[in-house]
């Protein structure tokens, strides 16, 4: 079993205590290890990855919601000791992230089971937080 570590846990600050107790929950059931890479995010960092092209809308879940939280992380995925971001491990880890949202009743999206934009590491709170 795996744990969020220090890093991880400070990325969460600000993002729905829901999203998070399905974060803490998920990698407790997942088969791979895996790190929060960003929560929170700024306007201007969301128009950066626009302009990049790592990101499709302005109007991001990353971006803090009216209720002063953010409703998205995304996350990187370990597979024997180093960083990937190949699809196949993730499916894994979304299916941990779906397990856990059952269990404590949080509607969630993966982005990694979009069909116009495939975005494996974003998980976002569901249209119930809207």
């Amino acid at each position: 079993m795996y744990a969020l570590g220090k890093r991880s846990l400070r990325r969460l600050t600000d993002v729905h205590p829901d999203l998070i107790a399905v974060v803490k929950r998920a990698i407790q059931l997942s088969p791979y290890d895996f790190g929060v890479t960003e929560g929170v995010r700024t306007i201007e960092t969301q128009t950066q990855y626009v302009a990049d092209g790592k990101s499709t809308t302005l109007n991001s879940m990353h971006l803090p919601q009216d209720d002063g939280f953010s409703h998205a992380v995304d996350i990187y995925v370990i597979v024997d000791g180093s960083v990937t971001w190949e699809h196949k491990y993730f499916r894994k880890v979304i299916q941990a992230f779906f397990t856990a949202a059952i269990e404590l009743g949080v509607q969630i999206e993966a982005g990694g089971l979009w069909r116009t934009f495939l975005d494996s590491p974003h998980f976002q709170l569901g249209n119930q937080y809207r």
